[in-house]
């Protein structure tokens, strides 16, 4: 590694700035609030971060270190892997998997992110080697380089589906079901009875992809009980899984319970149907069920509505009732129904399809046609800022 003549203050700031780029990328990546053309613009900076980092050799690698040291966290872990990466150096990647399994789950999502954003030919010498390591933790590297790149791994996939560490065949079960992998079924259904939670939901999406969705479905049913998973995931999987009547059947059943109604309200305009519109406007008014109801509102229209007054992140705004509530943005009733009766609004906007909406779209289709494999809804389009 050359040692370039740079300027520190510049160098520190490219590592400070990457690592807060990929965070915000990161907790946006699959929301509501931006799309492809968002996205892609805070990849371009971050992009132009990173470069500046690969063109200052060891003092970026000095730089991202010492940030590190300061902030042991997921992002500053990023910017270390990118580099460690992109220079293809394995004393560097050494200390990168060091760091990481300090962090735990986090940390290997920070070197899943890094290699995200490395091209294949700079992988694929460490792929095969990650795959055979006995360490559970380069296993899933090498699924996260698999995923990300959507590779197949050959028979080695079924080996990893079988593999005596839960975390590995999660991700392995996952990449199955992307690629359409219907072999490795027989495994799915096996682990829908696993005993952690987060692997037979990974079980249940496989298990959908594979064309075993009815299979599924109960167990998706049982893990809405379980705190340690998110339920709008299980309500998303389980909703497009479902046949029309028989999924607004069930998100009722979801609705009249009180420890599953935040959740399946939240989750009511998955299934697009706007005849919900008037009563999603009064959900609106409770403060108990405000955020939810935008979440749905959002699915239900693709309009950009961070270009509107229909949302604030002040909640005060509202009324002393929603002063206290902490999730934002929330909607303001009054104005979302006025925006519909005007109308209807939907047609007053350009299409806007958020990075969540490009998600469901994506398990939707694969879910609808059992050759298609699951697209990579994470795509984004790159345009200078000013555009």
């Amino acid at each position: 590694m050359q040692r370039l003549a740079t300027i520190p203050a510049i160098v520190d700031q490219h590592a400070e700035d990457a690592a807060f780029l990929w965070s915000r990328r990161r907790r946006e990546i699959d929301g509501p609030l931006l799309n492809e053309i968002d996205i892609g613009r805070i990849d371009q900076r971050l992009d132009a971060d990173l470069e500046g980092l690969f063109a200052s050799g060891e003092a970026a690698w000095a730089a991202a270190n010492a940030r590190f040291s300061d902030y042991p966290q997921a992002p500053e872990l990023f910017v270390m892997a990118c580099l460690a990466l992109h220079w293809e150096e394995e004393t560097k990647l050494a200390k990168v998997f060091e760091a990481a399994a300090a962090l735990g789950e986090t940390g290997i999502n920070a070197i899943s992110g890094a290699i995200a954003r490395t091209p294949r030919e700079k992988l694929r010498s460490f792929v095969a080697r990650w795959i055979d390591s006995k360490e559970a933790m380069l296993k899933c590297i090498a699924l996260a380089a698999l995923w990300h790149h959507r590779a197949d791994a050959g028979p080695r996939l079924g080996e990893l589906a079988a593999n005596g560490h839960a975390e590995v065949r999660v991700r392995a079960l996952r990449l199955a079901g992307a690629l359409r992998r219907r072999d490795l079924l027989p495994q799915a259904i096996e682990r829908l009875a696993a005993g952690q939670p987060k692997e037979r939901l990974a079980a249940s999406l496989a298990a959908c992809l594979l064309d075993a969705g009815r299979t599924a479905l109960p167990v998706l049913d049982e893990l809405l009980a379980h705190t340690d998973i998110l339920p709008g995931e299980v309500f998303d999987i389980r909703l497009l899984a479902s046949a029309g009547t028989s999924a607004k059947t069930w998100l009722q059943e979801g609705l009249n319970q009180l420890s599953l109604r935040r959740p399946a309200l939240a989750a009511t305009g998955v299934l697009g149907d706007r005849s919900i519109v008037p009563w999603l406007i009064e959900r609106m008014r409770e403060p108990q069920s405000a955020y939810g109801a935008g979440l749905a509102w959002r699915d239900l229209f693709d309009v950009d509505f961070n270009d509107t007054d229909l949302f604030t992140v002040d909640p005060a705004l509202l009324g002393k009732p929603f002063a206290d509530i902490e999730e934002t943005p929330l909607p303001f009733a009054d104005r979302a129904k006025a925006w519909w009766d005007e109308g209807r609004g939907p047609g007053k906007h350009k299409v806007f399809h958020s990075m969540r909406k490009q998600r469901l779209a994506a398990i939707r289709a694969s879910f609808e046609n059992p050759d298609l494999p699951l697209a990579n809804w994470r795509r984004t389009q790159r345009f200078p800022a000013w555009m």
